[in-house]
């Protein structure tokens, strides 16, 4: 959230390979999604608001937020919690796997052929969390069944993380921003901080001087 004047509005962050792009918006819906993102053609990682529906490009969900449901599912008692724990072994057992292969220990072929057994066995996990007898673990594991192309993306394209963590962590300059300022008193103050965050976060990326970046950009403007 974000208060622009009098009014809530909502703060946006997007983050590729080469830049990172804060926006402020009323909405918290599609309209302001189709916004940021525009003509984007990447993969699209996600958490699974179904505010990105939309998009028809490759996506990816984010597991972060996948091994939180889990662990609530673990916490249910009976057969729900049973297929919640083993869930979430699964889960772990993929990031193990995951820190190896960006640490260089395991060899991403390798990766791969590990993680087509473990997909069968998370998929048919889910489908036995349609009919466990919790109505809505139920309900959640449906859905991610739905979607379920969208959980292994990462397995089969370079340079996909599993997790949205990047994004998180680049929204967290903005957070204490807000908490201090209360947030902006105009639309042109909301302008403000959605290009001076964008551009210090996207020099940040690229090892650049901030200071002299804006100092430049003013020179040149000038």
């Amino acid at each position: 959230g974000w208060r622009e004047a009098n009014s809530k509005a909502w703060l946006w962050v997007a983050v590729t390979s080469v830049a990172t792009v804060f926006m402020i918006h009323a909405k918290r819906g599609q309209i302001a999604a189709r916004e940021l993102l525009g003509v984007f053609g990447g993969v699209l990682v996600s958490d699974r608001w179904g505010g990105y529906s939309f998009y028809e490009g490759p996506r990816q969900w984010c597991w972060a937020h996948l091994r939180r449901d889990f662990t609530a599912f673990s916490e249910y008692h009976g057969r729900a919690g049973e297929i919640g724990a083993a869930l979430l072994e699964h889960c772990d057992q993929m990031f193990h796997w995951w820190h190896r292969v960006r640490d260089g220990t395991l060899k991403r072929n390798t990766f791969r052929q590990y993680m087509w057994r473990l997909r069968a066995e998370v998929e048919g996990l889910l489908r036995e969390g349609t009919q466990c007898g919790h109505k809505k673990m139920e309900r959640s594991c449906k859905r991610i069944l739905k979607g379920a192309q969208y959980l292994w993306t990462f397995v089969s394209i370079p340079g996909v993380e599993p997790t949205n963590n990047t994004a998180e962590r680049a929204v967290r300059p903005a957070v204490q921003w807000r908490k201090g300022s209360f947030g902006a008193h105009s639309v042109e103050g909301s302008r403000f901080v959605e290009r001076i965050m964008t551009a210090a976060a996207t020099c940040k990326q690229h090892e650049r001087n901030v200071t002299e970046y804006i100092t430049q950009a003013c020179v040149a403007r000038l």
